[in-house]
Formats: C-alpha cells, structure tokens, sequence
C-alpha cells in the first residue's frame, strides 16, 4: 500500500511553471481534488500534506531542497513516519515519454533524472513506485537543462493536466495496494 506520495520539482515563484515541476503539480491537483492544505516542514525540508482516502491516511510531500536534492528530505520523512521505501510513490517528469502520457511502475534506474539518482542515493533503494509524467524530449540532450527549466506550451500543459487529472483516478487503488489493478487502468 502506498502511504507516501512525493511530488518531485524546484521549490519558489520562479521554478512554479517549469516542466520539471510535473511531479509538484500532481500532488497539489491531489491536494486541492480533497481539500487539503500543504504546510512547511522544517524537519522534513519540504512541504507537506495528508489526505483520507477509503478509509487510508497517505501523505504527500514536496521536498523544498530542489529537485537534485530530493532524497534527503525523502529520507527523513520516511524515517519518521516509518514508511519504507516499497510504500512511496514517487511522482515526476519524464522526457522519454510523449506528453500526455502517464506511466507508472516499481524500482527501474534513474534514466539521467538527477532528482530519481539523488532519491535513490539517499534511500539506498530503487524499490520505490514511480508516476512518469510525460514531458517528451526536445531532441538534443545538449538541450535538455533549458527545455526542462521552462513552461510548457499551452497545448502541453492542456495535456500534462489531462494525464495529471487521469492519473489521479488511480490513486486511491494505489493506497489500498491495488497496483495491478492501477496499471491496467491508466495503461489502457
């Protein structure tokens, strides 16, 4: 079952519409669908929040460490709240899928997203859910740093906020530990 859902991005007004950001704008559209407030965590170095769904308490959480520098805030509110690491979902961009296209699997390498190198770094794990936001590649990996640290076009986000919106049905299959299930129904 899924007790942490963490949305990978850059913390302040500058960074708030950049591609990058895909994983913060999940689990505030998460947040906002059940009225729930995000609050600064010192001891977490993040924000967070908590939701109530069938019955299942899951918290989410926005590192505020920047995204190549997730993992310690991760770490640390594992820790505390005694989640392991198969109990986390963690949520963000992806440049090699097509945008509007959500994927969702367990464990896998970091295919060059620094913020998913230092996630595992910290957790000594791979063994963590991931929700890949498509945000598709701008060609040129000489290209990649800008292309993720700007907006969308208005075309793209309308279809980043479609799968967002899609992806967020499955959330409550993924808190009662329906994974399969989860798969089939954002998959197909």
């Amino acid at each position: 079952m899924i007790k942490l859902i963490v949305g990978l991005g850059n913390p302040g007004k500058n960074y708030q519409e950049h591609r990058h950001n895909a994983g913060f704008w999940f689990v505030e559209s998460l947040a906002s669908l059940n009225d729930s407030k995000f609050t600064s965590q010192s001891k977490f170095l993040g924000e967070s929040s908590d939701l109530n769904l069938n019955s299942n308490k899951v918290f989410l959480l926005k590192p505020q460490t920047f995204m190549n520098n997730s993992g310690g805030s991760i770490k640390s509110f594992l820790n505390y709240y005694d989640i392991s690491p198969e109990e986390t979902l963690v949520v963000h961009d992806e440049l090699d899928l097509p945008v509007g296209i959500v994927k969702l699997k367990l464990g896998g390498g970091h295919g060059g997203h620094n913020g998913l190198r230092d996630v595992m770094k910290a957790l000594g794990s791979k063994n963590f859910y991931r929700l890949r936001i498509g945000i598709e590649h701008p060609g040129s990996k000489n290209e990649v740093v800008d292309y993720v640290l700007n907006a969308p076009s208005k075309s793209e986000l309308c279809a980043i906020k479609e799968s967002i919106s899609r992806a967020s049905k499955i959330v409550e299959l993924l808190v009662k530990g329906s994974f399969e299930e989860a798969m089939k129904a954002l998959h197909t």
